[in-house]
């Protein structure tokens, strides 16, 4: 069995693919020799964490500096508000630093935060549900190595407050888009 350590093209995509793809931080030296680390950051990137959770990514400039310290737009779902990507780095203050590996790995495969509620509807949980134990064990390992970003993220907010942020607003068949603001 390879190392995603090192180029591995059964894989898809080596080790250090979020850096050279996507202009991000690369990753320290002692991350960088970890397989599992190497892995982690492997599924974040081609699962789409970056998506949602790394400032600037949806207006096409990622943020380098805050990569995966939360977003700066929301999805709006109806009746149930408006939900950004929150900061998954191991900031004490704004991140996930006081969770542990499996809580981690409880959010990512049953979408249940440590505090017992529910992540947003939006985090496709169901989907990294069918993540193998180790996977999802080595995607914990990769947001915990990872240097920790002081970034609060607004919200989230319920229908009818107002929103500090771009939103992509998710209507059922039939709805009127919104107007632009004038």
């Amino acid at each position: 069995m390879k190392l995603f350590s090192e180029p591995d093209e059964s894989a898809g995509a080596p080790a250090g693919f979020a850096t050279f793809a996507f202009g991000l931080q690369p990753l320290g030296a002692a991350a960088a020799d970890d397989p599992e680390i190497a892995r982690g950051e492997y599924l974040v990137t081609m699962g789409g964490c970056i998506d949602c959770h790394t400032p600037g990514y949806f207006f096409g400039k990622p943020d380098s500096s805050r990569f995966l310290g939360g977003s700066d737009v929301g999805f709006e779902i109806p009746g149930e508000g408006v939900f950004v990507g929150r900061n998954i780095t191991p900031d004490k203050e704004t991140g996930i630093s006081s969770w542990t590996r499996e809580q981690i790995v409880t959010a990512i495969q049953t979408g249940q935060r440590p505090d017992g509620r529910m992540l947003a509807p939006i985090m496709p949980w169901h989907a990294f549900a069918q993540l193998t134990k180790e996977d999802a064990g080595a995607i914990a390992a990769f947001l915990q190595s990872l240097k920790p970003v002081s970034h609060q993220v607004p919200g989230p907010f319920k229908p009818g407050e107002k929103v500090s942020t771009f939103i992509f607003r998710i209507l059922p068949p039939g709805q009127t888009a919104a107007a632009a603001p004038k």
